[in-house]
C-alpha cells in the first residue's frame, strides 16, 4: 500500500481554509462584542487600538447624550449693560448715539448705591472747555488724585453733544446738535417751541426741537438717568462763573442745598446774581428736579479756561454731599 502524500497545492488550500476560519471567528467575536454597546465617540476606537490599554481608560459614564462637560462649552453671550450690570471702571462705554451716529461715551468710577453724574458739553463746541474739564476730572480719578467714596458710583459724560462739539469746535453753531436743536431746551420741563431770545444766546439760531425728547441724545441720557436711579447731577456750562439750581419757579430744596454746598467749595456765585434774565425752557436740570434728582448747572468763568483747580474742590464737595430730605 502506498503511503498517503499531500501534494503542494493541497497544503496551500488547507492553509487558506484554516486562515479563513480564524478570520471569520474574529469577525464573529467583534460583532458580538460591539452589538451590545451604544454608538461610540470617535475617540473610543483610538483607545481600544492601543495594545495593553487598561479598561479604565475606556469611556463609560461620559458616553451619554448630555456630557458632563457640556456647560463649559456653552458660548458666553456678549455683556449687555443694564442698571444692575456695571461697565469696567474708568473705561469708555456708550449709552447711545447722536444724530450723526457719534457715541455718547460715559466713564464709571466707584460702585456704591448712591449714583451721581457729571455732564459736559451739552452745548457742544460752543462750550468745549466744559468737555476739557470733565476729561481732566476723569484723569484725576484714574490716577487716584481724587477718590470716590465707597457708597458712591460716579459717571462722567464729557461730551453730551458730540455733533456740535466735533463739527463746530469753539463756534456758535456748535451750541446745537446736527439738527440745530439746543439739547438744553429739549427736556420735558417747561418745554416751549420758542422763547424770548432778548437776553439769551443769539449768536446762532437754535430750536427746542419739534417736541420734548425729539432728539436721540436727550432720549439716551433721560433713560440712563432714570434706569440708574441717579441721586444728583452736575451739568457744566460756560461762562458766567455761577451756579443754577434745578426747579421752577423756585429751586427745589434739595437742588438748592447742593448748589450752596458747591458754591462754598468753588466760590462760583449762588444764587446767580449775574443772571442776565434769559427765559429758560426745557432745561435738563428742571426735568431732573421734577424727577427727584438734585441737579445744578455749573458755569465756568469763561469760554477758554477749564477751571480745573476750582473744580477739583467742587468735585470733592459733590462726592461728599448727602441729601437732607426736607422736614414736613
Amino acid at each position: 500500500m502506498k503511503p498517503f502524500r499531500v501534494n503542494r497545492n493541497t497544503r496551500f488550500l488547507l492553509a487558506g481554509l484554516f486562515a479563513g476560519a480564524i478570520l471569520f471567528s474574529i469577525f464573529l467575536a467583534s460583532i458580538y462584542f460591539l452589538s451590545g454597546r451604544p454608538a461610540l465617540l470617535p475617540s473610543v476606537p483610538t483607545v481600544q487600538s492601543v495594545p495593553g490599554a487598561p479598561a479604565a481608560l475606556l469611556p463609560t459614564a461620559a458616553i451619554t447624550d448630555t456630557p458632563v462637560f457640556a456647560p463649559a462649552l456653552t458660548a458666553t453671550p456678549t455683556q449687555i449693560l443694564t442698571a444692575t450690570s456695571l461697565p469696567p471702571e474708568g473705561e469708555a462705554f456708550s449709552i447711545g448715539e447722536s444724530l450723526e451716529g457719534k457715541p455718547l461715551e460715559m466713564y464709571r468710577f466707584g460702585s456704591g448705591p448712591i449714583v451721581r453724574v457729571i455732564i459736559g458739553a451739552i452745548h457742544g463746541g460752543y462750550e468745549s472747555n466744559t468737555a476739557t474739564l470733565v476729561y481732566l476730572l476723569r484723569d484725576d480719578l484714574k490716577s487716584g488724585l481724587i477718590t470716590v467714596p465707597e457708597e458712591i458710583t460716579l459717571y462722567l459724560l464729557p461730551v453730551f453733544n458730540p455733533d456740535g462739539f466735533y463739527d463746530y469746535l469753539n463756534l456758535p453753531a456748535g451750541r446745537s446738535n446736527y439738527r440745530g436743536v439746543d439739547l438744553n431746551r429739549n427736556w420735558d420741563a417747561y418745554w416751549a417751541p420758542d422763547w424770548d431770545r432778548t437776553r439769551c444766546f443769539n449768536y446762532a439760531y437754535v430750536t427746542a426741537g419739534e417736541f420734548p425728547f425729539s432728539e436721540p441724545e436727550t432720549i439716551a441720557l433721560r433713560d440712563f438717568l432714570l434706569n440708574n436711579r441717579v441721586d444728583a447731577l452736575i451739568s457744566y456750562h460756560s461762562a458766567m462763573s455761577a451756579i443754577f439750581a434745578g426747579g421752577r419757579p423756585e429751586p427745589d430744596p434739595i437742588s438748592d442745598d447742593l448748589a450752596r454746598t458747591l458754591s462754598a467749595a468753588s466760590l462760583y456765585l449762588y444764587p446767580p446774581t449775574n443772571d442776565p434774565g434769559c427765559q429758560y425752557t426745557g432745561q435738563l436740570i428742571d426735568w431732573a428736579s421734577a424727577n427727584g434728582i438734585a441737579a445744578v448747572d455749573v458755569e465756568l468763568t469763561d469760554h477758554q479756561s477749564n477751571d480745573i483747580l476750582i473744580n477739583r474742590k467742587l468735585l470733592e464737595a459733590f462726592l461728599t454731599w448727602r441729601r437732607k430730605e426736607p422736614t414736613p
